[in-house]
């Protein structure tokens, strides 16, 4: 595969690395499963109990077995065609995805503070029209 085939790729297969990730870690769909991952990675008897739980609740930590997953189906390499393409590839699919998250967060932030600041001169419009 070809160095901009592979670039391609890297951009392309965060996507769904980043989605998974970011639903299990933070969507509500996930909430009760992630509440009782939150609950054991805190009450954990062992440290070992601790981080596996706290795995779900982390986007950073999940999307690194998410990209674990998607490099064995893929069969996906970066820059080198042995074992080394498989590490890179995993890093480099790592960073990208979470920026992907990072940018996905952002958004989602600015879009939060202006549904509340449209809310608030909504309120304050009510309240001027009604006195």
């Amino acid at each position: 595969m070809d160095i901009s085939t592979q670039i391609i790729w890297l951009f392309i297969l965060a996507i769904p690395i980043s989605c998974i990730s970011w639903s299990v870690t933070h969507e509500e769909i996930f909430r009760e499963p992630r509440e009782w991952c939150v609950k054991n990675a805190a009450n954990g008897r062992t440290i070992l109990i601790r981080k596996a739980f706290y795995l779900f609740t982390c986007e950073y930590c999940f999307s690194h077995y998410v990209t674990i997953f998607f490099i064995i189906f893929s069969d996906y390499k970066l820059l080198l065609d042995d074992w080394r393409g498989y590490i890179i590839a995993g890093f480099s699919l790592v960073f990208v995805a979470n920026i992907y998250m990072s940018l996905f967060g952002l958004l989602r932030q600015a879009i939060k503070k202006e549904k509340v600041e449209i809310r608030k001169i909504e309120t304050e419009e009510e309240h001027i029209s009604n006195s």
